[in-house]
C-alpha cells in the first residue's frame, strides 16, 4: 500500500516521504514545512520561499513557468464567498423532488444519490445539475418538470438563503473582502499589475455574476471578459471560453493560467496544456484546505492545490520564474 520516496532539500539533507495510495489517485503525506517540495524550485534563491509558500501543495512535476499571458478564473468558491453553502440548498430541494416520485428509497439512499452527481457536475451551468435531476425523476417513473423550472426553484430557494449577503454589501454594512476568499483582491491586483489579461467564466448565471462581481469589487480586473450561465445553456461553457481565449490570442496552452474550485475548469485548462491551480477553499472557516475539494481536484488534474491566496505574493512570484 506504499511506497517510499527520498528528496534532496536544500543543504542536501535527504528526507524521505511516505505515498499512500488509493483507487484513484495517489496523495503524498508531508509535513506543511515540506509540502512546497512536490515541484522542485529551479531559482537560486529557492530557500527563501520554505516558510513563504508552506500551505501550497504541488502536485505534479515540471510545471511550465514564466509565460504566462492570460489568467482564467471561476467566481464562487474561487473568488466569492456570496453563494457559500449552496450544496446544503440544491440537494435538499432534490431529494425532496425525487421522494415525491414515490419511490421507496429511504432519504438517505436519495441523498447519496443526489450529492454524487450535484458535485461531479459542479463548475457546469447549474442546469446540467437540473437535467440530470430531471433523469432522476424519470428513472423513478415520475413525471419531471422542465429542468429551466427546476433551475428557478433553486435560485429562489437560494436567494432566500444569500439575500441578506448581498443586501449588506449593497448598503455597505458589509465589505467586499468579508464575501471573498482571502486575499483575492491582492492577487487580481498582482496579476494584472504584471500585464496579464483576465478572464472570469462561471456556471453561475450570468446576470447574477456580474451583479455579484461588482458588489466584490472584482469587475474592474476583467472588463469584458466576464462570462456566466445562459438560458440557452448551449451556447455558454467553460471550454467554449477556453478555446475563444486561446483562439482569438493565438495562445499556445502553457500561456495560460487557471484558478478554480471546479471539476470542469481544471479538467479543460489541463486538456489544452494550461496550468490549473485547484482553489480547494473552506468556505465556512475562510482558512486552510478543504480536503474533499482538494482529493476531487486532485484527481481533474490540478498542478497545485491552495486553500486561499494569503500566500499570493509569493506563488506569483514562482508561477512567473522570478
Amino acid at each position: 500500500m506504499c511506497e517510499i520516496a527520498s528528496w534532496v532539500l536544500p543543504g542536501g539533507q535527504f528526507h524521505s516521504l511516505s505515498y499512500f495510495i488509493n483507487s484513484i489517485s495517489f496523495t503524498k503525506v508531508l509535513s506543511s514545512k515540506q509540502r512546497f517540495l512536490r515541484e522542485p524550485f529551479i531559482n537560486t534563491s529557492a530557500a527563501n520561499y520554505n516558510d513563504a509558500m508552506q500551505d501550497i501543495e504541488f502536485i505534479r512535476s515540471g510545471i511550465s513557468r514564466g509565460r504566462f499571458r492570460f489568467v482564467l478564473f471561476d467566481f464562487d468558491g474561487t473568488l466569492s464567498l456570496i453563494r457559500e453553502g449552496w450544496p446544503q440548498v440544491m440537494i435538499p430541494m432534490m431529494v425532496d423532488v425525487l421522494s415525491q416520485t414515490g419511490t421507496d428509497e429511504d432519504d438517505k439512499t436519495l441523498r447519496l444519490n443526489v450529492e454524487e452527481f450535484v458535485m461531479r457536475l459542479n463548475g457546469r451551468q447549474t442546469i446540467y445539475q437540473m437535467m440530470h435531476l430531471a433523469d432522476e425523476v424519470k428513472k423513478r417513473g415520475g413525471q419531471p418538470l422542465e429542468p429551466l423550472a427546476y433551475k428557478h426553484r433553486y435560485h429562489e430557494l437560494l436567494m432566500e438563503r444569500i439575500r441578506g449577503r448581498i443586501d449588506a454589501l449593497a448598503q455597505r454594512h458589509a465589505t467586499p473582502e468579508d464575501w471573498t476568499v482571502p486575499g483575492s483582491h491582492a492577487l487580481l491586483e498582482n496579476l494584472r499589475g504584471r500585464g496579464l489579461t483576465l478572464y472570469l467564466a462561471s456556471g453561475t448565471d450570468l446576470p447574477y455574476v456580474r451583479r455579484e462581481a461588482e458588489l466584490l469589487g472584482v469587475s474592474r480586473f476583467f472588463g469584458e471578459h466576464i462570462y456566466g450561465a445562459l438560458d440557452d445553456y448551449q451556447n455558454f461553457s467553460k471550454k467554449m471560453v477556453i478555446e475563444r481565449i486561446l483562439k482569438e490570442n493565438q495562445l499556445a496552452g502553457e500561456e495560460l493560467l487557471a484558478f478554480g474550485d471546479g471539476f470542469v475548469e481544471i479538467e479543460e485548462v489541463k486538456r489544452v496544456g494550461g496550468v490549473a491551480i485547484a482553489v480547494a477553499s473552506d468556505e465556512v472557516k475562510r482558512r486552510g484546505i478543504n480536503a474533499w475539494k482538494r482529493d476531487r481536484l486532485v484527481r481533474a488534474g490540478a498542478d497545485l492545490v491552495i486553500g486561499d491566496y494569503r500566500q499570493q505574493e509569493e506563488l506569483v512570484r514562482w508561477l512567473m520564474g522570478e
